[in-house]
């Protein structure tokens, strides 16, 4: 069984603020899947609706926790207060297999 944490979230902006969100996820990226412990940080959008997607893998919780004191994804979240419809829905996951 693997020891990575996976993280499903789901993200519905305002459609209004849809493409703020997208470009605010797109440009930490790459700083993200750079960070000690992160496996995977991929960004998906269903076409025809406006939500975002994230799926993420992880280390452990300790790289998520440190991954949340970035000052960039600090700003994301802060700016999430006036940009999403309602909080994002996150499911965190652990492997079967």
């Amino acid at each position: 069984m693997s020891n990575s944490l996976f993280v499903f979230a789901e993200i519905k902006p305002k459609p209004e603020h849809f493409k703020d969100a997208q470009q605010a996820i797109i440009e930490i990226l790459n700083q993200t899947r750079a960070e000690e412990g992160c496996r995977s940080f991929e960004l998906f959008e269903a076409p025809g609706q406006d939500t975002l997607y994230l799926f993420e893998e992880w280390q452990d919780q300790d790289a998520l926790d440190q991954h949340h004191a970035q000052p960039y994804t600090a700003a994301i979240f802060k700016s999430y207060e006036g940009w999403l419809a309602e909080p994002p829905r996150i499911l965190p996951l652990h492997s079967l297999d």
